[in-house]
């Protein structure tokens, strides 16, 4: 009994100390700061107070790691009490803004499995940093320099400027690897990035009136699509790079330090000035720059049904890409299909140079001669601060063989018999055969001219059923066809206008499309039977409440503005949700 007592006793005080010690056992995370810039490092500190096996850190989703793990281990005996340490430190910096956690770190000490809290922290954008000369982020920040330079911080709306993103640095600093961490996104912009290709120092170059080594890191060509103050987001850099240590080698040589360095250029603001109404011409559609007009046939003389084309051409340097061409007039008796546009457009620093055309395929219908009256092309001149216009030569087409309008093609002509009549002094020849009728004849309903003219009337009948089917069959079948293919065309148009964000003239352009054929499956009617006034009338006789309609002719009238004016893209991604929610709306009632 005793003995057994005793085994009690001493299995209470072993699993005592077990808890004890296992409740004395430490594992935590420590940063140097919850809240940090986009250029600055952080320090973690993973500390435990046991020594332990498989140690994995967290996985810096968010982070990137400029060094570590370096590992410190402290021993210590303080009045017969044994202390114990050891740290895993890394040092970070982090990737991008906002707020960002610090994950679990694990560890296994004696067989038990411990893992530190995540840690929530805060980047903010690029910050100052103190002046201290024996600061290692000093000296860098005192011989590196991320510039953004701006060919014009005064434009005019649509009118091109150049950013340049420049790094200059300077010995005693070298730089090994260069990582994009922050890209601005020209969001009130019409941007296009110019390929660099491989990189190149210029060891002359000059910031501020002292020599640095130059590196042109980013080109690209900006059109605003707004006006006011407007901010160019910041790009950061993080460098890998060599920095000279306070230690010196055998020789004297300072050693070199391996480190990483954040570096941003800022956030820049232009003014984006507005084009002047004062003389704005009236078929202006947005052009900004310095250009040649011309309109162009082919052919001068051709037969009737033979085609020829009308090129309406802009060449010189602007945005050529942000205004639509003006369209052509040709008399009723000719008949033009859709134009072909056509872009020679190269992007360089100065900005878009080349050519723009519509290509207009003409069929005259009838000979004679058909007068191509003068097209009218004006555009903005930033350097005069003026609006000019072209116009290009009156032209004539001479339509020499064909069919004459308004004269009939199809004469009917008329031929007569001469009917020869008889007397009873006329020749008569002798009858060879006789011509002899039974004295008893047979019943007419018993005929088979009865029965002919019985059946006859219900098989015509039968048959004007059976066409009158097949027509109404063939009509409801290219009735539905036509709705199902424009059903088919709205949606692909409606996708096309959901991948052009970025560009305005295919956006509107798709968007208008998509409308137009939803209203052709929808409503049945045509396009070019489409005014505002009918659409609207038309869906109110649909039992379409009024703002549904409402939406519907607000969305189309943008669409017609978006040709004569740019448009940012906030508003364009508002009008493709608009039409979305206006399509489904429609689709509700209908």
């Amino acid at each position: 009994m005793t003995q057994h007592l005793v085994s009690r006793l001493l299995l209470c005080l072993i699993f005592l100390v077990s808890v004890n010690i296992q409740s004395q056992i430490s594992f935590d995370a420590k940063v140097s700061k919850k809240r940090l810039g986009l250029n600055e490092r952080l320090r973690v500190d993973f500390v435990m107070n046991e020594n332990g096996d498989d140690f994995t850190p967290p996985p810096f989703t968010n982070f990137q790691i400029v060094s570590g793990p370096q590992q410190s281990v402290s021993r210590s005996w303080v009045n017969g009490v044994r202390s114990f340490s050891k740290t895993y430190t890394y040092f970070l910096t982090p990737k991008r803004k906002g707020k960002v956690t610090l994950g679990q770190a694990v560890i296994v000490i004696k067989g038990e499995v411990y893992k530190t809290l995540p840690i929530p922290l805060e980047v903010t954008s690029a910050v100052e940093k103190p002046n201290d000369p024996n600061n290692i982020d000093y000296i860098t920040d005192e011989n590196i320099r991320l510039v953004a330079e701006i060919s014009n911080t005064q434009p005019y709306l649509n009118e091109g400027i150049t950013v340049l993103y420049k790094l200059y640095f300077r010995n005693p600093i070298s730089i090994s690897d260069v990582q994009e961490l922050e890209s601005p996104s020209y969001g009130d912009f019409w941007s296009h990035l110019i390929k660099i290709g491989q990189v190149r120092v210029n060891t002359r170059g000059e910031y501020k009136g002292e020599t640095f080594n130059e590196v042109v890191w980013r080109k690209v060509v900006l059109y605003p699509q707004k006006t006011g103050k407007l901010d160019i987001e910041p790009l950061s850099l993080n460098l890998s790079l060599s920095v000279p240590s306070d230690r010196r080698d055998l020789f004297g040589r300072r050693i070199l330090t391996q480190g990483q360095k954040t570096i941003s250029a800022g956030r820049r603001v232009i003014n984006v000035k507005s084009l002047p109404e004062e003389n704005q011409p009236i078929d202006y559609t947005g052009a900004v720059g310095s250009f040649d007009f011309d309109v162009i046939i082919d052919k001068d003389a051709l037969k009737a049904s033979e085609s020829f084309q009308a090129k309406i051409k802009v060449k010189g340097k602007g945005n050529l890409k942000l205004f639509n061409l003006p369209s052509i007039n040709v008399p009723n008796t000719l008949e033009v299909y859709e134009p072909e546009h056509l872009e020679n457009v190269k992007i360089s620093l100065s900005g878009m140079e080349g050519t723009i055309e519509d290509t207009y395929t003409i069929v005259p219908k009838y000979q004679g001669k058909y007068p191509i009256p003068s097209v009218q092309f004006s555009y903005f001149d930033p350097k005069t601060s003026n609006y000019k216009t072209l116009r290009s030569q009156d032209l004539l087409v001479d339509v020499f063989e064909g069919p004459l309008a308004g004269n009939k093609t199809n004469q009917e002509k008329v031929e007569t018999k001469q009917i020869i009549s008889t007397t009873e002094n006329s020749f008569r020849f002798i009858q060879l055969d006789t011509q002899l009728f039974p004295i008893k004849k047979n019943k007419f309903w018993l005929s088979s001219i009865f029965f002919i003219l019985l059946v006859l009337p219900i098989g015509l009948l039968l048959m004007v059923i059976l066409i009158k089917r097949f027509i109404l069959k063939q009509t409801t079948d290219s009735a539905s066809n036509k709705q199902k293919e424009s059903q088919r065309l709205a949606s692909k148009y409606l996708s096309s206008a959901k991948k052009a964000f970025h560009d305005q003239v295919i956006f509107y352009e798709a968007l208008e499309r998509a409308l137009h054929n939803y209203l052709k499956a929808k409503l049945k009617i045509e396009t070019t039977e489409m005014s505002k006034e009918k659409i609207e009338h038309l869906l109110l006789d649909e039992k379409v409440d009024g703002q549904s309609a409402k939406d519907f002719i607000v969305v189309i009238e943008n669409c017609e503005l978006a040709r004569y004016a740019p448009v940012s893209s906030v508003s364009i991604k508002g009008d493709y949700q608009k039409a979305i929610s206006v399509i489904a709306s429609i689709d509700r009632q209908l």
